[in-house]
């Protein structure tokens, strides 16, 4: 597989993108709360080594119940979870190289394909952060390009940085190979090394990537405002755990809302800029 530049031509790239950087990072708007776009934006996830079947089925229940986009969970579960949401318009979404993201590449284009051949429809896979931080982007690059190899469109691929691990420099970097490469996404976090999802780290990684490439923030999101933030920051997909508690906030605050615009005699007007620019006091 062709490495597409040499050290240098990586190192010219990054540099420029650095350079194309704005001065000041745009705000993005969130979906209203409550709403379908609202809960099409989260995956909802369940990564832990002892999850059981009964774990497994709930959360795909909860998945259907409230409009996820996608559950997210480990290879062994795909196959059960596929089935659990036959019918649905939840996707499944597999790990690859999870959590380390050290595994050789020969071993994430096994776990990618057998992922895909059980049905799932997003893979979010871990790149060799370690390679990442010592500028050795032809083989980081290559780590991507191979998944995306065995899972082309239409199947969605995530590229989780672990920025928690990273420098500004480096997730910059990691923006760019993974573009070169075709992903889909670039990821903040693996939710199990470090610090999760930043607002900084998802406004500057918005900022890098070209207008094909989306962000999805991970990693500590737990929260109704921390999950607006990052989509004000530029995420368009949250992964996180506390998908049912944060749905279940939100709608009580449309629900809110909408009873209030009523009650002042405003019932034809929208609530939406109310319920989209809350921020975290945290």
């Amino acid at each position: 597989m062709t490495t597409r530049y040499t050290q240098r031509e990586w190192r010219n790239i990054i540099d420029k993108a650095e350079e194309d950087l704005p001065s000041s990072f745009p705000e993005y708007k969130a979906p209203t709360l409550g709403t379908l776009a609202f809960a099409k934006c989260i995956d909802h996830t369940l990564l832990k080594l002892d999850a059981t079947k009964e774990q497994i089925d709930q959360l795909c229940e909860e998945a259907v119940r409230h409009r996820f986009k996608s559950v997210c969970v480990r290879l062994e579960w795909v196959e059960r979870a596929v089935n659990n949401l036959g019918g649905s318009d939840v996707v499944v979404a597999c790990v690859v190289g999870f959590h380390e993201g050290t595994y050789s590449v020969s071993e994430k284009v096994k776990e990618a394909s057998m992922a895909v051949s059980a049905g799932a429809l997003e893979l979010d896979m871990v790149i060799n952060y370690p390679l990442l931080k010592q500028e050795q982007y032809s083989q980081v690059y290559t780590d991507i390009a191979a998944v995306r190899n065995v899972a082309p469109h239409p199947i969605v691929l995530k590229v989780i940085l672990e920025t928690s691990k990273l420098s500004r420099f480096d997730i910059i970097a990691g923006c760019e190979v993974a573009e070169a490469a075709n992903a889909d996404f670039v990821k903040t976090s693996t939710g199990f090394g470090g610090q999760g999802a930043t607002e900084d780290n998802v406004r500057l990684m918005k900022s890098t990537n070209g207008p094909r490439m989306k962000v999805k923030a991970s990693g500590g999101v737990k929260t109704v405002n921390e999950c607006v933030a990052m989509m004000e920051a530029g995420a368009e997909r949250i992964g996180t755990s506390n998908g049912v508690w944060i749905m279940k906030e939100a709608e009580t605050r449309l629900e809110n809302a909408t009873h209030a615009t009523a009650d002042t005699g405003k019932g034809n007007s929208r609530p939406s800029d109310s319920l989209t620019r809350m921020f975290s006091s945290s």
